[in-house]
């Protein structure tokens, strides 16, 4: 079914739309918007039936793995493009859009050819996230409490909030 030329095509057409939203920064963010619903259950269908063949435990758990592993490098990909988009020179949006670009072409080249180093940059990948997580929200909170208080409330009281 790969071969048939109107799935390489639909292929190649939906690729050149994502290419060009990318370079847009209001396109960029509404369109990641939209995959957050899309890439999400793709990573869980997508893992589930690369273990079609085991017991439907093991597929259930490779269904919440691949699709615990989408979100977290989609979240991490929104995130990073959605700080990208409010710059207001284009350079650093095209810049990692074209990053991006390369990084998802080695990938799947490692995927053919060495699926288990893959593997391997994947799982380093998710460590780093879940180590990264909290990081995060603690700045964000702390981002959260100087911009309460910037307008009129206490950092303390800002910082309860």
């Amino acid at each position: 079914m790969l071969g048939e030329w109107w799935v390489i095509g639909l292929a190649a057409a939906l690729y050149v739309i994502e290419f060009v939203a990318d370079k847009i920064p209001a396109v960029d963010s509404a369109w990641d918007a939209i995959h957050a619903f899309i890439r999400v259950p793709a990573g869980a269908i997508l893992a589930a039936t690369a273990f079609a063949d085991f017991a439907p435990a093991v597929k259930m758990a490779a269904m919440i793995l691949g699709g615990g592993v989408a979100l977290s490098s989609y979240g991490a990909k929104a995130g990073a493009r959605l700080a990208a988009n409010t710059s207001p020179e284009p350079v650093s949006n095209v810049a990692l859009s074209l990053t991006e670009d390369m990084v998802a072409f080695g990938s799947t080249i490692l995927m053919a050819f060495f699926p288990v180093l893959m593997l391997i940059i994947v799982l380093i990948f998710l460590i780093a996230t879940i180590w990264l997580i909290p990081k995060i929200i603690r700045a964000k909170r702390r981002l959260t409490a100087r911009i309460r208080g910037l307008f009129g409330n206490s950092p303390r009281e800002a910082a309860r909030l």
